[in-house]
């Protein structure tokens, strides 16, 4: 299970790296998304990976740290606004300059 989760981590940062490094403005867009997602995952791995009991104290006598979750789930909020802006942008930049190029100059 660990190692699924980590080459699954491993595949979701370099594929979101080598997407924020092209040269057009989608790309990059969907590159940050791929990397949050990763950055979400590796959050909630911290938490425990296995059969740990829910954070209920009484309960069991092994807890789930939910401070992972909280972070995970403010993290899918961060991510959701800073994917909605820099895809704003992204469109903006299209219809001002004609181009997405990430420096404005495009091809043509």
């Amino acid at each position: 299970m660990e190692l699924l989760y980590a080459i699954t981590l491993a595949v979701l940062t370099s594929c979101g790296v080598y997407l924020m490094l092209r040269a057009r403005t989608f790309p990059v867009v969907v590159g940050l998304a791929l990397l949050s997602y990763a950055v979400n995952l590796y959050l909630f791995a911290t938490g425990r990976l296995g059969d740990a009991a829910p954070a209920v104290l009484g309960k069991a006598g092994v807890y789930a740290d939910p401070l992972p979750q909280a972070l995970v789930l403010t993290a899918i909020v961060i991510g959701f606004a800073m994917t909605a802006y820099a895809l704003v942008l992204a469109l903006r930049a299209q219809g001002e300059l004609d181009s997405d190029h990430v420096d404005g100059k495009g091809d043509h």
